[in-house]
């Protein structure tokens, strides 16, 4: 019987720990998914913080004034802009004053406003426009904003540094020439079967170099700038 007792007795001490054991791995485990359960409650509530105090910086692009400037487009100016400049500058003589004479009918006011731009693009200060018609004229606002453009899409920049003025049958180029300081033009550029000087008057024309082309439409930088070199090689004997 007495070893019955100690029987029970060792077999009650063994469940003893046992249950024991158990309590304190459950204890363990228990504590440790609370944390785990408590760090993912507290990131939960706490990211959508965090995100708010990211800046976006899709929204940074979309909020600046230069992101939708296409850097291709850029270079692609700045380029034309260093070419011109530097074909300018190659040339033995450049005129300060260029005279546009368009004697075709319907002249493009596109075509006009490219040659502005080209000639302001090399170094041309001043360049006047005559039609037979006096159309640019009459419509000068029209081709000066042509020009400006022109001159964006162009050179990829605002603003004029060329006068460009306007003439046609009957207009006193004389007095605007006085009253503007404007020189003579060195060189006039015929477009189209005309052999007069039309609009340039006789004692402002002593001096200038006349060349010839067959149309001023689809005319070409290329077209611009053979001409100004055979402007820059031709000789002016004065007084001969």
């Amino acid at each position: 019987m007495a070893l019955l007792y100690g029987l029970l007795w060792r077999l009650l001490l063994f469940l003893v720990h046992i249950n024991r054991a158990l309590v304190s791995w459950l204890r363990v485990r228990l504590r440790s998914w609370k944390g785990r359960l408590w760090e993912r409650a507290m990131a939960a509530l706490l990211l959508p913080v965090a995100l708010a105090g990211v800046p976006d910086p899709q929204r940074k692009v979309n909020q600046d004034p230069d992101a939708n400037a296409n850097p291709v487009t850029g270079n692609r100016n700045a380029g034309r802009r260093s070419r011109w400049l530097s074909d300018g500058r190659s040339l033995e003589k450049l005129p300060v004053h260029i005279g546009l004479l368009v004697a075709e009918e319907e002249p493009s006011y596109t075509d006009i406003a490219n040659l502005a731009v080209w000639c302001m693009a090399v170094g041309i200060s001043y360049v006047s426009v005559y039609d037979n018609h006096g159309i640019f004229q009459k419509n000068n606002s029209r081709l000066l904003e042509e020009i400006v453009r022109q001159q964006q899409d162009l050179m990829g920049v605002d603003g004029s540094k060329c006068d460009v003025e306007f003439l046609s049958q009957g207009s006193d180029k004389h007095q605007h020439h006085e009253s503007k300081s404007v020189p003579d033009p060195e060189l006039v550029v015929k477009f189209g079967p005309v052999d007069s000087t039309l609009g340039f008057l006789p004692w402002h024309i002593r001096l200038t170099e006349f060349i010839s082309l067959p149309s001023h439409r689809d005319v070409s930088y290329e077209d611009l700038l053979g001409v100004l070199r055979r402007f820059g090689s031709c000789q002016q004997r004065l007084g001969q």
